[in-house]
Order: C-alpha cells, then sequence, then structure tokens
C-alpha cells in the first residue's frame, strides 16, 4: 500500500497540506534541548516561520540551539530565560514547548492566553487536573493546540487504521501495549552542583526543591517522577493515544496497575517494572513495561497487538504494521514504515497539519483535548499504582468514584511562588 503525504493528512482527518508559500508566522521556542530543536528545526524548514526567541533556563542548552540554528536561517532569535519576558516581548505567534513534562502546563496556559498557537510536547501534563486547564485554556483562547503524537500522522499507523476500522481484523476483544528495553541495574549518580550557566532552582519550578543530579539534567528526567511520570507515560502515550485513536474511545471505565522497582539501582525512581489492565465498554487493555533484560527472543520490543476474531495485528515504531491472520491458508500482510529523521519520527507531517489548522481555524489531529485523554489513561496507570487498587474512572466528570482518596494523585502542590492552573 503506497500512500502520498497528502493522502496521510487526509486519511489523519486533516485537510490537503497548505503550499510551500505563505505568511511567516512569528515562532518562539521554549526549551531548547533534544527534542524542542527537533520540532523547531522542521518549523524552519517548512518555510511558514520567523524564528524570534528561544528560551531556556540552561545557558548551555540555550547556546547550543542557537549555533544549530544559524545555518538553518538568517533568523536572529533574541535569547530569553523566562518565558515569560519572551511572551510580554516578542508577541509570538506560534510557540513550541519543548520543556521536561513539569514544565508544559504553565508555558502553555500562557502562550494561547498571550495569543499564540502551541505546538506542545507529550505528555501534555504531570497530572491530570493539569491537563484539564490545558484543554480550557486553549478552548477560552479561541487557539489551536496541537500535541507532539506524531503517529497520528505517520504513514504505517494511518493504514493501520485504516485496516482495523475497515473491519478486517473483526471485533477486537483486546489490546496489549508494550515497551521492553535492555539494560541492567545501572550504577548511582551522586549529588553535584548545577554546571554553570544553569538556573537549577528555575528549571525546577513548581516541582519539589532538591539538589543537581546529573541522571535528572539534561534528558533523564523522564525517569524522575517529580518531573514526568517514567516508561509508561514518555511510552505509553504514544501506544494509548493509538489505541483511543484508532478504536474511537475516550476513556477506560476502570484501571489496575501495580509498578516496581524490581532490579535498576541507578539514581532514578521510576518504576523499572509495570503492568496495567484498562477495561473498556468493547474491549480490554493491558500495559507493561520493563527496563532491563533487552534479549532476541522476543521478535519485538515495542508497540501494541490487536486482537481480533480474524488475527492479529501487531502495530511498531521502525517495523511498521503485520497482520497475523487465523486463517493459516491465508498469506500475513506487512506495511513498512515511512519514518522521517532526526529520530525516525513524523515531526515534518504533523507541523504540516499544525500550521493548516491555524489558518483554516480548524482542531489539529493531535488536539489537546485528544492528547489529553491519551495522557490521562497514563496518569491513571500511575495513580492506579499510587492508590494500591483499582480505580473506577468517571471519564466525563475526571474523577475517581470507588476510592474518593485516590483523587489526591489528580494534581499535586506547586512549590511557590507558582501556582497550579485553575481548571
Amino acid at each position: 500500500m503506497s500512500l502520498t503525504r497528502r493522502h496521510i493528512l487526509a486519511a489523519a482527518g486533516a485537510v490537503p497540506l497548505l503550499r510551500a508559500q505563505g505568511r511567516r508566522y512569528r515562532t518562539a521556542l521554549i526549551g531548547s534541548g533534544w527534542w524542542g530543536m527537533n520540532i523547531l528545526t522542521c518549523a524552519v524548514e517548512a518555510g511558514r516561520s520567523e524564528v524570534v526567541g528561544l528560551c531556556d533556563v540552561d545557558r548551555n542548552q540555550l547556546d547550543a540551539a542557537i549555533a544549530k540554528l544559524a545555518p538553518l536561517t538568517r533568523d536572529q532569535p533574541r535569547r530569553y530565560e523566562d518565558y515569560r519576558d519572551l511572551l510580554a516581548k516578542e508577541k509570538p505567534e506560534i510557540v513550541i514547548v519543548g520543556t521536561p513534562d513539569h514544565w508544559h502546563a504553565l508555558p502553555m496556559i500562557a502562550a494561547v492566553r498571550a495569543g499564540a498557537h502551541v505546538y506542545v510536547e507529550k505528555p501534555i501534563g504531570h497530572t491530570i487536573m493539569e491537563g484539564r486547564a490545558m484543554v480550557n485554556a486553549a478552548r477560552a483562547a479561541g487557539r489551536q493546540v496541537q500535541v507532539g503524537t506524531h503517529r497520528r500522522v505517520s504513514p504505517h499507523n494511518v493504514s493501520a487504521r485504516e485496516f482495523i476500522r475497515s473491519g478486517k481484523l473483526g471485533k477486537i476483544g483486546m489490546v496489549r501495549c508494550f515497551v521492553h528495553s535492555g539494560g541492567g541495574a545501572g550504577k548511582k549518580t551522586p549529588d553535584s552542583e548545577p554546571p554553570a550557566g544553569l538556573n537549577w532552582d528555575f528549571w525546577l519550578g513548581p516541582a519539589p526543591a532538591r539538589p543537581f543530579n546529573r541522571s535528572i539534567h539534561p534528558r533523564g528526567f523522564r525517569q524522575h517522577l517529580d518531573y514526568a511520570n517514567g516508561t509508561i507515560a514518555d511510552w505509553g502515550i504514544h501506544w494509548f493515544d493509538q489505541v483511543l485513536w484508532i478504536m474511537d474511545e475516550k476513556y477506560p471505565k476502570r484501571i489496575y496497575s501495580t509498578a516496581s522497582r524490581r532490579l535498576l539501582d541507578d539514581s532514578t525512581d521510576a518504576p523499572d517494572t509495570q503492568i496495567a489492565t484498562y477495561d473498556f465498554d468493547r474491549f480490554n487493555m493491558t500495559w507493561e513495561h520493563r527496563r532491563y533484560a533487552g534479549n532476541n527472543a522476543e521478535s519485538t520490543g515495542i508497540g501494541c497487538y490487536f486482537y481480533g476474531e480474524n488475527g492479529t495485528l501487531h502495530l511498531g515504531w521502525r517495523d511498521g504494521w503485520t497482520f497475523h491472520p487465523v486463517n493459516p491458508k491465508q498469506p500475513k500482510i506487512h506495511e513498512e514504515p515511512k519514518l522521517g529523521q532526526p529520530d525516525d519520527q513524523n515531526i515534518r507531517e504533523l507541523w504540516a497539519d499544525f500550521l493548516d489548522a491555524i489558518e483554516r481555524n480548524r482542531r489539529p489531529v493531535a488536539d489537546i483535548e485528544l492528547v489529553h485523554y491519551s495522557t490521562n489513561v497514563s496518569l491513571l496507570g500511575m495513580v492506579s499504582a499510587r492508590a494500591g487498587r483499582s480505580l473506577d474512572w468517571d471519564g466525563v466528570r475526571e474523577t475517581i468514584t470507588n476510592a474518593p482518596e485516590a483523587n489526591r494523585y489528580l494534581r499535586r502542590d506547586y512549590r511557590g511562588p507558582w501556582q497550579y492552573p485553575q481548571a
């Protein structure tokens, strides 16, 4: 099956691509590390952005980002440490939020209130009520907010969705999502003084204060629970988003998760082993991850299996998708992935959809509310593990009904002077 870029966006729910020419939007980046720069690079290459400002509390990352940007554009973006100063002085029309998870909500909300459209990384927030506040802020401001779940426009993900929704898999009773990583116990990283140029207090922001540790920054925050929610939120969000998108669901009705530190003995604190089950009205879904024991015994280490009447479909990342029919006389069906660089992703296609959504005043394919629901699936897995029990979830009211005491995990107190966003 061959899909053009135009077909990909159309199948994903978007309208045809914009012409290459068009007005340039005043664009700013908040969080200039590895992934933030991946997004900004794709935005610059699209030819529709005038980069007016870059913001980071780590001057080392900011300097590296400016140097990387220099060969790509004649723009001369100004440097900022405080996102509030950037928004006030540059008045961007588009803001990219590429910060760690615990810093997604406040800049995104401030940006839409300042009149900008926002591309924010996944998962949208660190807690469920942050996400709801982000959705409500986007709607109140009338701004488009795209989330970086780019698998919604990846060609093989789009065609797998078409295959399943056409009925070829039959009725689906179960979906299994998983990530299995290699590695061993690891080692401890001692606390140290922050490197010169890093405003560590600002990096911590609303999260609890603690000494600097190189296992947290740069790029290690995802396995520290004060700043992210471990593998189920880092990787799980991608596959949960696929399941909700493919199966046309918003939220599970019951969740149970168990999470542990079984083998890792390093300076992180996120679970190295987690199993979660989710009950939907029409099917059950499971999640499992481990951060050790990489091997060649399993055919794939990442993705999700859809189990239907007519067979099993594995939807993966770098290995595309494969349908294994129940009838042994029928051939397998396989589609290779079509991924971009860097990091084998499809940011360019998602950015094109974002621009089109802005110009046509429509919801983007990875709209903030859709990915709020996907993020909630990840975060509810962590809430169940923390509460130590199964949860009945009212997805409309976004509340736990069978264990009211567990609702305290839907938000957290912010460290002053930062204020938790109001939904």
